[in-house]
């Protein structure tokens, strides 16, 4: 695999729809690296907001890509990547930001077998306040090669847009994103398929911040169904993307391999447990799905207290009652919803497994 020279050019491509209000913050990020051979590139997604006029502040210190029909977080991916030169690419969402030593972090831990590296992002309010850690320390990223835990399952423990960097011939091998099936989560698709093409890596220092907001895709809690099923869907595309580059490097996806995924099962089970009528899966059912449920959290890369919990909640939402299981449902998915008793017994078990 051709290797990283010194001093290697590196691409920040930040993808932006109507985020003006944060814009600013990503892309100050972005220049401020200590490293000092950094392109920005920023790919405005037709927005309606003030983020023309944000961009056009920076002038020549970032190259701006402006869409005149909004495509998508998979279309400006191919577009930045496209305007890109850097034998290592961040994608950073616009309402995230990165530290000043993120990038230079990630080349002192590089080496000639990575395709993909990963790290942990501090979760911030719309104030920049910090409030916890993606993904929580106590999961542990999965790292080398995953590809047994893609062909078992279809997903291994990785992170968000923000907290990823890849190696350029990694991305060539796998790009454009397939935009009609990547609207949104395009970063799904890329840490998908680009394990077939070099090992992962894991920093477990947080490099960034992963900003949670009433206005991005990953907050829509009151309308669970929804966001279940496209959960699923994107689940779906996913896996036929992986097993349509797996096959051209004799690799077999198994048919079933989202029933042994718990992360699946657990949007599947919300769908059909919160809005049976719209659940695009007609044979399932809630006990077959908490049972699978349950087996694939025993397997999960996880402590034994964690899997076990996981595995109990599954099979609570399998049998019981579908009005207490709903409850039980949303208690896992929605924070706010929970009662007091288990928010205080979520942080005693979350201490004790850190």
């Amino acid at each position: 695999m051709q290797s990283i020279p010194d001093r290697a050019p590196v691409s920040i491509i930040i993808s932006n729809y109507n985020y003006a209000r944060f814009l600013r913050r990503a892309v100050d990020s972005a220049l401020e690296q200590t490293y000092d051979n950094v392109e920005v590139i920023v790919v405005d997604d037709a927005s309606t907001d003030e983020s023309a006029d944000i961009i056009a502040f920076y002038g020549s210190r970032i190259r701006a890509c402006r869409k005149k029909t909004n495509g998508g977080h998979g279309a400006a991916f191919n577009t930045g990547f496209a305007e890109s030169h850097g034998d290592i690419v961040l994608f950073l969402d616009a309402d995230d930001y990165l530290y000043p030593n993120a990038v230079a972090d990630i080349l002192d831990a590089w080496d000639d077998e990575i395709a993909q590296m990963q790290f942990r992002l501090h979760i911030v309010d719309e104030d920049q306040e910090i409030k916890d850690v993606f993904p929580p320390p106590e999961m542990p990223f999965d790292s080398g090669d995953v590809m047994p835990k893609l062909l078992q399952r279809g997903r291994y423990q990785t992170t968000v847009t923000s907290g990823l960097a890849f190696r350029r011939a990694a991305l060539e091998a796998v790009m454009p994103v397939p935009e009609a099936d990547f609207r949104q989560g395009a970063d799904g698709y890329l840490v998908t398929v680009a394990p077939l093409h070099g090992k992962v890596a894991s920093i477990e220092a947080c490099l960034g911040a992963y900003r949670i907001h009433g206005a991005n895709h990953s907050v829509f809690a009151e309308k669970l169904g929804q966001r279940a099923r496209w959960r699923m869907e994107h689940d779906f595309h996913r896996v036929e993307a992986l097993s349509e580059q797996a096959a051209e490097v004799g690799l077999v996806v198994p048919p079933d391999v989202t029933l042994h995924d718990p992360v699946h099962l657990e949007e599947r089970l919300a769908s059909l447990c919160i809005d049976r009528a719209h659940h695009p899966m007609v044979s399932d059912s809630r006990f077959a799905l908490g049972r699978a449920g349950a087996v694939a959290s025993m397997e999960m890369n996880a402590s034994l207290r964690r899997r076990t919990m996981l595995a109990a909640w599954f099979l609570s939402v399998g049998v019981l009652p579908r009005r207490m299981a709903q409850a039980v449902l949303s208690w896992k998915l929605v924070a706010s919803s929970r009662p007091a008793f288990l928010l205080r017994i979520s942080k005693t078990i979350r201490h004790a497994i850190g």
